[in-house]
């Protein structure tokens, strides 16, 4: 899991220059990190480049928080092994 939020929390710092202060398991995607839906959408997009995990459209529908994005990949990994 460390290694996951590690990876997740790179790619929100260097693409989408997001202040590590923010990057809490409890910020809320849109509201507190301040990503839209396209941001969101590239999100995935890059973990799946990085991680080799799909999130498929369902699953990111229910993700709100940056622990909602550990746990879904952290799934994904876990199912894939």
């Amino acid at each position: 899991m460390e290694n996951i939020i590690k990876i997740v929390n790179k790619v929100l710092e260097e693409e989408f220059e997001i202040d590590p202060d923010l990057l809490k398991p409890e910020a809320h995607l849109y509201e507190d990190i301040g990503l839209d839906s396209l941001d969101a959408v590239d999100l995935i997009v890059m973990v799946d480049n990085e991680l080799g995990v799909r999130i498929e459209e369902d699953e990111a529908r229910a993700i709100r928080t940056l622990e909602d994005v550990y746990r879904t990949i952290h799934g994904l990994l876990k199912e894939k092994q």
